[in-house]
């Protein structure tokens, strides 16, 4: 966000912060690499662009930058569903797995979103990308009946269709990989209607940036409130860009994603900034998951940390974030212990929105973000898998500084690198006593420490496990939403009545 002046802006006080405030909370591709000029406790990491030719827009520079963020899963239904509830997957039921295009289950509408707890406040509302909480019979579980006003995406992961034929790159540059088979392509969906099926990648984004600008825009004419959600398909497999994009990194296909990415959250900062709002509106990057290293090149990278997507180590599920308000929100970086699941009682405290009656598991982030040096409220971090059930529990637990792996386990999506506990072969191991490791001195996860040789450790594993029984006794798993299975029948499909499925599917 570097081209914004005004983001340097004395700081006000939380008391003075506008009362009109606008939301836009944007998933951000999964790799550490995605912001520019971000640190890692003094490491730096990889420049995905080339910064000699472009400076991003998302450098992190004049935003509050987090090093110590999590998600609650290393896949992305469970997820995004922990993102937008403040509760973790296992209750809503988004597991094992994630969901896919004829899943017969998606985020129970009994759950509260974000957008559902600022209606009442009279937010307009919008959910622009990829979707994946479910599609479901008749469309039920889609962005228009979990809160919010206006939808423009694809449902699900845009690598969930045949996409071998489709063109990801100008002129005519097909998709890297066969994606999914056997299913109906990948559709384009406004409201809950299908657009365009297949989806046009090459025009996808340009669509996205001008449908969220006019959304913006009349929001803004009408002094109203809105909330903004933009869970990007960038830089997910497989990449694709438009004209503008496509060649102009050094980086490769995924680097031309990136920028395309970036580009659009240019288009909403010049929005904002036409609209004069810009010092009234709080905006939050972070990621869903961490990058996908069977991609090798395109899958994006985790820096220092260890493994990454589909595993309970930190390159699977510490992400990238960064708290964007100017005026309110001094720049800056903070090692306090955060999490997705703390975004949905920070919205709720920020915008004066009353907080669902159910057992949240987010904490409110204002105090940290808006006081120079502030604290976090939470102190620990559950790691689930991505097959969670009640007989094995969380995967490992972060305690302050300290992080206990009860058990580990490779993943394909993790395979490829050098690290042989990366890898799929890897297989399940439990750990009794916990792996614990000081993740201060060592974030790769190298060295765990020795408790019964430590002194100074010795009351450490009572903490740890005190902290997991406190956990478990308060976890009520929810129904499998995953578990319900799929029908072919629930596919998205334009011609529903066509033959033979699921290629007839196009229009």
């Amino acid at each position: 966000m570097t081209r914004h002046r005004n983001s340097h802006l004395p700081v006000r006080h939380p008391e003075t912060a506008p009362a009109c405030l606008k939301l836009i909370l944007t998933i951000a591709p999964p790799s550490w690499g995605f912001i520019g000029l971000y640190r890692f406790k003094g490491d730096a990491i990889v420049l995905e662009l080339d910064s000699s030719q472009y400076r991003p827009v998302v450098d992190g520079s004049n935003g509050l930058r987090f090093t110590d963020f999590y998600t609650t899963c290393p896949v992305c239904s469970p997820s995004r569903a922990s993102l937008l509830t403040g509760r973790y997957q296992t209750r809503s039921g988004i597991y094992p797995g994630v969901l896919y295009p004829g899943s017969r289950g998606g985020l129970p509408l009994n759950e509260t979103t974000i957008a559902e707890l600022l209606k009442p406040l009279g937010y307009a509302t919008a959910a622009v990308g990829k979707w994946h909480l479910g599609v479901g019979p008749g469309g039920m579980y889609l962005p228009t009946h979990q809160g919010f006003d206006q939808y423009l995406g694809v449902p699900y992961s845009h690598d969930m269709g045949p996409c071998w034929n489709l063109t990801c790159f100008p002129p005519d540059v097909k998709c890297f990989g066969l994606c999914d088979v056997g299913t109906v392509a990948v559709p384009l969906m406004l409201q809950d209607v299908i657009k365009k099926q297949p989806v046009n990648f090459l025009t996808l984004e340009s669509s996205y940036s001008q449908f969220m600008s006019t959304f913006i825009l009349n929001s803004a004419s009408m002094s109203k409130p809105f909330f903004l959600y933009y869970p990007s398909h960038h830089t997910h497999y497989p990449q694709y860009a438009g004209p503008k994009a496509s060649g102009a990194s050094l980086r490769g296909p995924f680097g031309d994603a990136l920028l395309e990415f970036d580009s659009t959250i240019g288009d909403i900062l010049d929005v904002l900034e036409l609209m004069k709002i810009i010092n009234n509106t709080f905006i939050f990057f972070t990621a869903d998951n961490g990058p996908e290293l069977m991609r090798m090149s395109r899958g994006g990278n985790a820096g220092p940390l260890k493994c990454g997507k589909s595993t309970t180590y930190e390159g699977g599920m510490r992400e990238p974030a960064i708290a964007f308000w100017p005026g309110v929100i001094a720049p800056g970086v903070t090692h306090e212990l955060a999490s997705t699941l703390d975004l949905l009682p920070t919205i709720a405290r920020l915008s004066g929105a009353r907080l669902p009656q159910v057992q949240l598991d987010g904490v409110d982030m204002t105090d940290l973000m808006l006081t120079r040096g502030g604290k976090s409220k939470r102190g620990t971090m559950m790691f689930y898998p991505t097959d969670p059930s009640e007989k094995t529990s969380i995967f490992a637990l972060r305690l302050g500084k300290y992080k206990a792996h009860f058990y580990t386990r490779g993943a394909t999506h993790s395979s490829t690198g050098p690290d042989p506990d990366c890898q799929f072969a890897s297989a399940l191991k439990a750990h009794d006593p916990p792996l614990v490791f000081d993740l201060e001195s060592d974030p790769s996860e190298n060295y765990p420490l020795s408790l019964v040789t430590e002194p100074a450790l010795h009351g450490l594993l009572d903490e740890i496990l005190e902290a997991k029984a406190k956990f478990e006794a308060s976890m009520v798993f929810g129904e499998s939403q995953v578990g319900r299975g799929s029908d072919p029948a629930l596919e998205p499909c334009c011609a529903p009545l066509c033959q033979p499925k699921p290629s007839c599917c196009r229009c």
